[in-house]
């Protein structure tokens, strides 16, 4: 039988490099985004966050008294 010529670790150790190698240079085609857009960006988010919450808490306000009305709680 042939053995391999590296042991687990080496191996481990070598993915890990190429690993973070390709990592970096993907991160160098990233495009990242402009201070204003980073802004515009995290208010759309907030919004969009806070809108969803309001949505949410009315839907369990309805569902909350019909179910007393139908339970009589």
């Amino acid at each position: 039988m042939a053995q391999k010529s590296t042991t687990p670790k080496v191996e481990e150790k070598q993915s890990l490099t190429k690993y973070f190698r390709g990592v970096k240079r993907e991160f160098k085609r990233v495009v990242w985004p402009t201070k204003k857009q980073l802004f515009q960006y995290s208010l759309i988010v907030i919004f969009v966050s806070i809108v969803t919450a309001l949505f949410l808490y009315a839907v369990d306000f309805v569902f909350s008294h019909i179910m007393g009305l139908i339970f009589g709680l």
